[in-house]
């Protein structure tokens, strides 16, 4: 079962207080399968993420994430880009040392040193066009630079699954363009599957499998072309939506704090 679907979610709930924000969650996550998660802020999409990581626990249900059952964190086969946050200019990091947490902070004690390990922090900064800035302070590098280092980190482990929540926020075309290819590169050589919180459905319109929207309490799963319609999100939110195709990208009117374009901001329900 892990192997073909590396994450299964079973009749989850989740409550705040006395708000229900999602019932009834059935998502089985296929090996190499992209999936994007939308919804308006305080949706439960960074809280969704966290019960993943073990981090939060669900009101009902189960989740299976690897063949095992999430009952606490630390799962190293689950990477996990965080919504991106600048770092302040003390921070005491260069960006390889960011970098190479994903590759030995886990170990107990003052990291020795090893050249495997130096090795490997060198092919992921590579791999995520990091080389030119590997050796300036973190706090002195741009909120894309900085992404780019946390991108190398949540793949230092190889990741069968990957989480990632709002990773593109504030980044220009360009970061957004080389973030999302580089997720998309390994999920297509390592066949991990890949859940991706955003806002904007269009940076990652054309590599998504299927689309995880949730919204007033309620939620639709499905092939992009199926979710996003106009019919099915004025179903979903209660009032008229509409969804507009300009070009090749896609336009949500009508919808409270709905991803549409140029609309980022970080998720409310992050803790």
């Amino acid at each position: 079962m892990s192997a073909d679907h590396p994450l299964v979610i079973e009749n989850a709930a989740l409550r705040r207080g006395d708000r229900e924000l999602w019932a009834g969650l059935d998502l089985s996550v296929r090996a190499g399968e992209f999936i994007a998660v939308l919804g308006p802020s305080g949706s439960g999409k960074t809280t969704l993420l966290r019960a993943i990581l073990g981090l939060d626990r669900l009101s009902e249900g189960t989740i299976t994430a690897l063949g095992e059952r999430v009952r606490r964190p630390g799962n190293r086969r689950i990477g996990y880009i965080p919504q991106q946050r600048p770092l302040t200019r003390d921070a005491a990091l260069r960006g390889r040392d960011l970098v190479g947490l994903g590759v030995n902070g886990h170990r107990f004690g003052i990291p020795i040193p090893r050249r495997a390990d130096r090795d490997r922090v060198d092919r992921l900064i590579e791999a995520v066009g990091a080389s030119s800035f590997a050796d300036r302070p973190v706090g002195d590098l741009s909120g894309g630079e900085q992404q780019r280092l946390r991108a190398g980190q949540a793949l230092a482990d190889d990741p069968r699954l990957l989480l990632c929540d709002e990773p593109l926020t504030s980044l220009d075309l360009a970061n957004q363009q080389a973030v999302t290819s580089l997720i998309d590169r390994h999920r297509r050589e390592t066949g991990s599957a890949v859940l991706f919180v955003t806002h904007d459905i269009n940076p990652v319109l054309s590599r998504v499998d299927r689309i995880l929207y949730l919204a007033g309490g309620r939620f639709t799963l499905g092939a992009p072309e199926e979710v996003m319609d106009s019919r099915v999100l004025s179903d979903l939110y209660g009032t008229e939506v509409s969804v507009i195709r300009a070009g090749n990208r896609l336009i949500v009117l009508g919808a409270p704090d709905a991803a549409e374009a140029d609309h980022h901001h970080h998720d409310e329900d992050a803790l």
